[in-house]
């Protein structure tokens, strides 16, 4: 009677519950000109410029 092993785990992060994930991705395209105005604002307030675009984006439709 052969024995069966179980399955290795796969290496990285286990998987989050339905719901609990950090949000979505939403794909923005910015002109040359655009993206250096964000960056300088980003760096101008110490964010990252995701963290940036999200605050403002959140202060603008009142969230």
């Amino acid at each position: 009677m052969p024995t069966s092993k179980p399955k290795p785990r796969k290496p990285g992060r286990p998987r989050m519950a339905k719901g609990e994930a950090k949000g979505s991705i939403v794909p923005v395209r910015f002109s040359p000109e655009d993206r250096k105005r964000v960056e300088a604002a980003a760096r101008s307030s110490n964010q990252t410029v995701s963290a940036w675009v999200r605050s403002t984006l959140s202060a603008a439709i009142g969230a």
